[in-house]
């Protein structure tokens, strides 16, 4: 089915961003998977082409739109081509999403620059030991010490937290609070206390540093409170439906890259004497596939949508990210039946697929955590 999301500008911006990927990352991407992080050049790459900071005010160096689409492009296409590893829609979706959303004036001339240049990587640190996706069990604290914050905490499972010059840390101001005691603390590259943990070994996306970050009486500034006091359970809530967007947009590119990959294996592949696709069982579970790949790319489409005219809620979020997330996993396990033997050999796009796509059904919020939300807003 034709897509009618995307106009001529839109077409133009996926050009250009397939070209930065032919060009910048697929050469150097099996070194990065084996270095356990992208090259900081590629960030300043990505921002050369205008690919980061698309949201942000071009005043700063940003693309001026808050068009959810060109978003969406870029998740299909890093997607589609394999380079899990690299976190543009992290770093413009999520924590973009809070720099230039909460940020005063002052906080925007002194970040945002550099954010939509690639010198400055964002991170966001929510998750801990602990914690999971619990907001109101988080212990990382911060102490008002009158012209600065004394942050104490640790976080985990920390994408982007080797390489990030900024985090956006997730820390209780006021104790008593619970979840309404939250406040989103910016700490920079360099502060004092701040320290990287080990780099973890995922499963998958290699190519993606994911670190432990710990925070011992780090002395943060008062200049460095993002949006309200004690205000970061509605950020966090306002922005989540982006991000879980952004994953679902992510996860049908990759089902409808790797169901045209298989079409063409069981095209080439013999048995018996015959294609595989001459096979009925295999004609069925082709007719499956890309059924259930076009019934969700319409929602999800529509969702995209709805993003870009401000009427995304975040149930349909939910929805499509716990939808689109399950449907990527089920047809990378079948398409990697369908490749036999080959689909288990990592020179293959759907072997890399299986183990970078594991993860999508667990961050952003669990696939259990997105039914709560829809379970709740029906019988509530």
């Amino acid at each position: 089915m034709k897509r009618l999301v995307f106009d001529t500008e839109h077409n133009d911006f996926r050009e250009l961003v397939r070209t930065f990927l032919a060009k910048e990352v697929l050469p150097h991407y099996e070194q990065w998977e084996k270095d356990g992080a992208v090259s900081r050049d590629v960030w300043l790459a990505a921002g050369r082409h205008g690919l980061l900071g698309l949201a942000a005010p071009e005043e700063f160096g940003g693309g001026g739109t808050s068009d959810f689409r060109y978003s969406a492009i870029i998740a299909e296409e890093v997607a589609g081509a394999g380079a899990a590893g690299l976190a543009l829609g992290l770093h413009n979706d999520m924590v973009g999403a809070y720099l230039i959303g909460l940020s005063n004036e002052e906080q925007k001339k002194r970040w945002l620059p550099g954010f939509c240049s690639g010198e400055k990587i964002g991170a966001i640190a929510m998750t801990e030991p602990g914690g999971g996706s619990d907001l109101q069990g988080i212990k990382t604290h911060a102490e008002d010490h009158g012209d600065h914050w004394l942050l104490n905490g640790s976080k985990t499972f920390i994408s982007n937290g080797i390489l990030a010059d900024l985090v956006v840390v997730v820390a209780k101001t006021t104790p008593e609070g619970g979840s309404r005691g939250l406040s989103l603390l910016v700490v920079e590259r360099g502060m004092e206390g701040f320290e990287r943990g080990r780099n973890l070994d995922k499963l998958g996306q290699k190519a993606q540093d994911t670190a432990e970050l710990y925070f011992n009486d780090v002395a943060v500034p008062k200049e460095n409170l993002l949006g309200e006091l004690n205000g970061a359970f509605l950020h966090l809530v306002t922005n989540l439906a982006t991000e879980r967007l952004h994953i679902a947009a992510a996860a049908i590119a990759v089902a409808e890259h790797l169901l045209d990959i298989t079409k063409r294996y069981v095209k080439e592949r013999e048995a018996f004497g015959r294609p595989l696709a001459k096979l009925q069982h295999v004609r069925f579970e082709i007719a499956e596939m890309a059924t259930e790949c076009a019934v969700t790319r319409t929602f999800v489409d529509r969702c995209i949508v709805d993003h870009a005219n401000g009427e995304l809620d975040a149930v349909h979020a939910s929805m499509a990210k716990w939808w689109a997330t399950e449907l990527q996993k089920r047809v990378t396990d079948r398409c990697l039946q369908l490749h036999g033997g080959y689909g288990y050999m990592n020179e293959y796009p759907v072997a890399r697929a299986f183990v970078d796509g594991r993860v999508q059904t667990i961050y952003g919020g669990a696939t259990e955590i997105m039914k709560e939300i829809i379970g709740r807003s029906l019988l509530s």
